[in-house]
């Protein structure tokens, strides 16, 4: 069966041999965060052995002599510098940035765990909006978390079946990228159990509901929008033919935007319609399928929903209660612009993505923008996830920890420094990067870590030799 998908230059034997060797590591540069320069100063006293991604300027593979350290408990990965993504899996979004390089409006169809929303928001550096939807409950949480890691302030968070969109959202998004649920054979190298229930059917029973879905999100796109497909299967029922399916679908709206010049040597996965269809043996990574497509007119749209979006709870914040947050946040070195606005529940104070309030009242949010502050009788308490994305690497309040105290702080430790800081209120950082806000209670630095993020087990400054 794998004989016949493949193309005729590539050999079943190089197939297999790839599938056997283990698949390779590589992270991704989290460009919010550091330059890939100084990031690669940063890591170099690791000895980490980095090799350039060829479609990912920020992507590496890694390969390191420390693997007794896990490398998600390093400093580095910690403090959201870099994420932990496959090298296939930066494929697609190098492709909807290189057909719609400025987009003010993006959605990521099946965003969970978040490595393609976090390469998408680096892209967009921290820009416009993000609409990232997870159909499981159980991973938008893990969504979150790596969204908030990497200091991101312009998504909102949606928990669908993505076939709504089309429905709910028409003509809404710049750009949409529908990384799909799949049967996933080119996952093998990584989860040699991908195979075990596959069979000709589950591919058509897939691909029924992979048009469902391009049509959806199709349907959600702007004209002149740009909708990138990719599946990490190699069939062509799942690939190529739910493309060609659309192409029939809305004959004179939707054109193949080829993505022959992506890279250099991509055309070792070209298809003569302009996909790629990567099999592990080419770039020595997963399998993995990627189509660009262009919505050249408009269609008519779908039904109105029929479902109610209900109330919404939250309020603008204007005049003078937003100067007084804006003045608090201040006073700890938080800052942004015109891109996020204020608005409030109960006591929580949040920053929405201003590109995505237009959504409001269309769509149910699980969560949107990030959490600012909590008013107290006293004034405001900034939050985690807003000192994470807002703090800088030049914030006045910033105080240097230790790699022991920051190691302290991630086990979510009280830190004891040498010599007390001046402010009451400060940013505990290390290596630059924000850890989070710290008050000084006497001689001690209280940490406000959150609880669920706390971490046990070996961590960087344990590890380090």
């Amino acid at each position: 069966m794998m004989r016949d998908i493949m193309p005729p230059a590539l050999s079943m034997e190089a197939f297999i041999a790839a599938c056997q060797r283990p698949l390779r590591r590589s992270l991704r540069v989290n460009t919010l965060k550091i330059s890939v320069a100084d990031f690669l100063t940063l890591v170099a006293p690791h000895g980490w052995q980095l090799t350039p991604v060829p479609w990912c300027p920020e992507g590496f593979w890694i390969e390191r002599d420390d693997e007794l350290l896990p490398l998600g408990s390093t400093a580095e990965h910690l403090s959201g510098l870099f994420y932990i993504q496959e090298a296939s899996s930066m494929l697609p979004v190098a492709a909807l940035f290189d057909g719609c390089p400025t987009p003010e409006r993006v959605m990521d169809v099946a965003a969970a765990p978040g490595s393609k929303t976090t390469q998408m928001a680096a892209r967009m550096h921290n820009r416009g909006a993000i609409l990232a939807n997870e159909y499981s409950a159980s991973r938008v949480k893990v969504l979150h978390a790596n969204i908030s890691r990497c200091g991101i302030s312009n998504v909102a968070l949606t928990h669908f079946d993505g076939r709504v969109f089309g429905t709910a959202l028409p003509e809404t998004f710049d750009a949409i990228l529908l990384d799909a649920p799949c049967s996933g054979e080119g996952v093998v190298r990584k989860d040699p159990d991908a195979l075990r229930n596959w069979s000709p059917e589950s591919n058509q029973e897939i691909a029924a509901t992979l048009r469902d879905l391009i049509e959806s999100a199709f349907h959600a796109l702007k004209p002149g929008g740009t909708l990138v497909y990719s599946t990490c299967t190699l069939n062509r029922e799942e690939n190529e033919a739910v493309c060609h399916w659309l192409l029939a679908r809305f004959p004179g709206a939707v054109e193949i935007a080829s993505l022959a010049g992506l890279f250099p040597g991509a055309d070792g996965a070209l298809t003569e319609e302009g996909f790629l269809h990567v099999f592990p043996q080419i770039y020595d990574c997963e399998g993995f399928f990627v189509a660009r497509l262009r919505k050249t007119d408009a269609v008519a749209p779908p039904a109105p929903p029929h479902w109610k979006v209900g109330n919404f709870p939250f309020k603008p914040l204007h005049g003078r209660a937003a100067d007084d947050v804006m003045r608090a946040a201040a006073a700890v070195g938080l800052t942004w612009d015109a891109s996020l606005t204020l608005w409030q529940r109960d006591k929580e104070i949040w920053l929405f993505p201003a590109a995505i309030v237009p959504l409001i009242g269309k769509v149910r949010f699980s969560r949107l923008g990030m959490r600012l502050a909590q008013a107290h009788n006293k004034g405001y308490r900034m939050e985690h996830e807003a000192v994470i994305a807002l703090a800088g690497h030049d914030n006045p309040l910033a105080f240097p920890l230790t790699q022991q105290e920051a190691e302290e702080w991630y086990r979510g430790r009280d830190i004891y420094p040498e010599a007390t800081p001046a402010h009451d209120d400060v940013i505990v950082t290390f290596q630059g990067q924000p850890l989070g806000l710290a008050r000084k209670i006497g001689s001690r630095l209280k940490n406000s870590y959150p609880r669920e993020l706390v971490r046990d087990g070996k961590l960087f400054a344990s590890g380090a030799g």
